[in-house]
């Protein structure tokens, strides 16, 4: 998949609202907060593993992994990720073949802004545009500024739906270990990601437009589980950082639901968090 998900909720905004609405009723405020977190927990993980499937994604097609620039929202600054940072190996001749990226042992900054080192590695059973081909993603000591990134990912060609677009399923059992001993949360995914627009131009991801449906459930770094429903399709732009519109719809036991809504158009990071009937602005990073 051509997108980065860059979607990490901003929880000290969240607090400040909560504590001021809620007044002297903590236990609303702690169970909001306790909510937040799981919001934001689910959008930090999200962004993680659409980045490395992004990675895996371009080599694979193209023999670099393509972004854009941090800052841009037009793609003006697209170039290959890696900036010097990691080396790319690809066997296309064993069964499976197999994709490495190696970023090295100490942080390096790419191109989208972010620190990485350790591994990423791929293997896949045909074609990215085959009906049928699995691409299994694990990784070996990979962080994202200081954040390591674990587990294993699958994409599967789906073949073309009615609309005759290209469908993924796309799973992740994984796990995160947040930088500065902030804790360790986990994250089950299960998406369909529909491809829209940019088929037929397949060096060019600027033009390509992605619809995600599907669920996910997860655990916060204090143990607390949740799940994920995507409630209006997620719609993302390539030539932009963020997700253009779509819902999420957040769950946890006895708690009330709580959505976070990325707008209907528009390339901005703004967004809204939906709590018993408030609405809160977060702003996406």
């Amino acid at each position: 998949m051509k997108s980065r998900f860059q979607v990490y909720s901003c929880i000290s905004l969240f607090s400040l609202a909560v504590l001021a609405s809620c007044g002297k009723n903590r236990d609303k405020v702690d169970d909001t907060l306790t909510q937040t977190e799981a919001a934001s927990n689910n959008a930090f993980a999200e962004a993680q593993y659409n980045d490395v499937t992004t990675l895996v994604d371009q080599s694979a097609r193209n023999g670099s992994a393509l972004f854009g620039a941090a800052g841009t929202g037009s793609g003006s600054g697209i170039g290959s990720l890696l900036n010097g940072c990691g080396t790319l190996t690809m066997d296309t001749t064993s069964v499976p073949r197999s994709i490495t990226i190696d970023f090295g042992a100490n942080n390096c900054l790419c191109l989208d802004g972010r620190n990485r080192r350790g591994k990423i590695m791929a293997t896949y059973t045909g074609k990215y545009t085959d009906q049928g081909t699995t691409i299994t993603i694990s990784f070996d000591n990979y962080y994202v500024n200081d954040n390591k990134i674990a587990g294993t990912k699958q994409v599967i060609n789906q073949g073309n739906n009615g609309a005759g677009n290209l469908v993924y399923k796309i799973i992740v059992d994984g796990s995160i270990v947040k930088a500065n001993n902030m804790g360790t949360i986990s994250w089950v995914s299960t998406r369909y990601r529909e491809w829209k627009e940019g088929y037929n131009t397949p060096l060019n991801i600027l033009d390509d437009v992605y619809s995600i449906t599907g669920d996910a459930s997860g655990t916060t770094r204090l143990g607390r589980p949740y799940t994920i429903t995507i409630a209006n399709a997620l719609v993302r732009k390539m030539n932009c950082r963020w997700f253009e519109s779509g819902v999420l719809t957040l769950s946890m036991n006895a708690l009330p639901d709580i959505s976070l809504d990325y707008g209907t158009s528009g390339c901005d990071a703004n967004a809204t968090i939906n709590i018993l009937g408030q609405a809160y602005p977060v702003i996406l990073q």
